[in-house]
């Protein structure tokens, strides 16, 4: 899982991946030209804001290092112009900064607006660079929060919610910086940008969903991947494996973990009529972890015993949480999937004791927003208490932060254009969430046909989160959504870079939902020319 672990050993989240879009374009309209002066330019507030301070500052580019718990870095950065517009709401005490950065010279005439990570807004100056450096004029919010892992915004001094910082991050901010930012490139440059569009992965994605169904205006086209939509349902239920693991008092270590996955992952790989060590469609993969039951595993040089209770808490997990009477609440981890990623445990006390240590993410969201409880201990709830605590945060939150509103008319009429991938090997946000909200979609907007006119989905064989931005292969889906938008060349596959079992490359032209790849029964499995997307039926 390469890039992933590592950076989960850091302590941070792979829902909190960098996302580098890196598609560049010829300038449109002759905006290569455009006369450039580094000043603050007049800025008018959003509706219900106000403007605190703008600055203008001249950078000189080169080497970009990402801040916060994120970190990365970008080089090769053109000098630009930051302009930095710092809003507050009358009565909420909030201030949320707007950074705006313009290339001095070779802007395209294109605008990107940058998704956040996490509980981050916004970007942390890596793919603001990363724009700039393609020819874009970009802009971030912080919100008026702060970084990555850090939620101590989430309550105010008496205990309860932080609503408007809360409102901030779920909503207001980004809305607000798509009308700041092309405010400033008009400001700056004497004219706006040709087109719009917005790119982020996992709350990025969600907040890329979220412009397409409230500020369906905003942008011309949106790259929301990985989409951490339905968060007041997935956030509850990615703690679904430390649930299990505490209620069965049964701890699998990462390799006995590894050993289940890699199992499945051999048994399902040739459901596509190909072994490739990729598994096409994990929700297809019925492999039994009682299979495993006996084996024998060598971890750090200890052989363990598969036990059967091992196999029950792999098989709750991949079947995700379940109410007491059985009834589905949402999807689990996907087979394939690192199940160690949510399913963590701390080192061995003196006695060789583990317990649970749950994902932060997660975990905050049950304490501070959910329970109002930040000594909330996660490992004492129970199976009873988790349902309790996910139909909470449905009731209290879904209007809020849900951003599953599957009527999308405003964003078709507007012209919009969306484009997501989603890795079918996700192990923060199931792809199934994502399918479920496309499927309302067409149910809500005519079917099949007339939402791939404006809304696609791809989804990704072997692929964990946000893994095509560099983690699990790569798509250049900013390029693919400039093509539709502005040339109307609607994608009907979009090529990529895979990762497979054997940590080999290997490339594939990912299909437009409902369509599934498969294999010719003849050429190189390795290659992308040897598949070809046909609908389910014939799957």
């Amino acid at each position: 899982m390469r890039r992933l672990l590592t950076v989960l050993a850091a302590g941070v989240p792979l829902a909190a991946a960098v996302y580098l879009p890196t598609a560049s374009a010829e300038p449109q309209d002759g905006s290569g030209s455009t006369t450039f002066a580094c000043v603050a330019p007049s800025v008018k507030a959003p509706t219900g804001a106000k403007v605190e301070s703008v600055t203008a500052v001249s950078q000189a580019g080169g080497t970009i290092a990402g801040t916060g718990a994120l970190g990365g870095s970008v080089s090769g950065v053109p000098a630009f112009c930051e302009v930095t517009v710092t809003l507050t709401h009358p009565g909420d005490g909030d201030h949320a900064k707007v950074r705006t950065w313009l290339p001095v010279s070779g802007w395209n005439g294109r605008f990107q607006g940058l998704g956040g990570a996490a509980y981050l807004a916004g970007d942390n100056g890596v793919g603001l660079g990363t724009a700039v450096k393609n020819g874009y004029a970009a802009v971030s919010t912080d919100a008026g929060v702060r970084d990555a892992l850090d939620t101590t915004w989430a309550l105010n001094s008496e205990g309860q919610v932080n609503t408007a910082l809360l409102k901030n991050f779920a909503s207001r901010s980004q809305h607000e910086a798509a009308v700041v930012g092309k405010e400033v490139v008009d400001g700056v440059y004497g004219k706006g940008p040709a087109y719009s569009y917005f790119t982020g992965c996992s709350t990025g994605g969600r907040q890329g969903y979220m412009e397409a169904q409230r500020h369906p205006d905003d942008y011309d086209g949106i790259l929301a991947d990985a989409p951490a939509v339905n968060w007041d349902e997935f956030e509850v239920a990615t703690l679904w494996p430390q649930v299990v693991m505490n209620n069965e008092k049964t701890y699998p270590s990462d390799c006995e973990f590894d050993a289940f996955t890699n199992a499945a992952v051999k048994a399902c790989d040739s459901l596509d009529g190909v072994e490739d060590g990729l598994v096409n469609d994990p929700s297809r993969c019925d492999f039994d972890p009682r299979r495993l039951i006996g084996t024998k595993v060598v971890c750090e040089g200890e052989e363990l015993t598969i036990t059967a209770a091992d196999a029950t808490v792999v098989r709750k997990i991949w079947d995700g949480p379940r109410t007491a009477s059985g009834e589905k609440l949402w999807s689990g981890v996907p087979v394939g999937a690192e199940i160690s990623a949510l399913a963590g445990l701390t080192e061995p006390d003196a006695d060789g004791n583990v317990a649970g240590a749950p994902f932060k993410v997660p975990a905050d969201w049950v304490k501070l927003w959910v329970a109002k409880d930040p000594s909330l201990d996660i490992s004492q709830i129970t199976y009873s208490q988790f349902t309790q605590l996910f139909e909470q945060s449905q009731a209290e939150y879904d209007k809020v932060i849900g951003t599953d509103d599957p009527d999308l008319s405003g964003f078709r009429e507007s012209g919009g254009k969306l484009l997501t991938w989603h890795g079918l090997a996700d192990e923060y946000i199931p792809a199934q969430g994502t399918v479920q909200y496309r499927e309302q979609v067409e149910r809500e907007m005519g079917g099949t046909k007339r939402v791939d006119d404006f809304y696609r989905l791809f989804l990704a064989p072997g692929t964990s989160h946000c893994g095509l931005n560099g983690g699990d292969g790569s798509a250049d889906g900013l390029a693919a959504l400039t093509a539709w938008v502005e040339h109307g060349k609607a994608p009907g596959a979009l090529p990529a870079t895979l990762i497979n079992d054997s940590q080999q490359s290997v490339t594939r032209d990912l299909c437009s939902y409902p369509q599934v790849s498969r294999y010719d029964g003849h050429g190189d499995p390795a290659v992308a020319s040897s598949f070809t997307c046909v609908s389910p039926s014939r799957y």
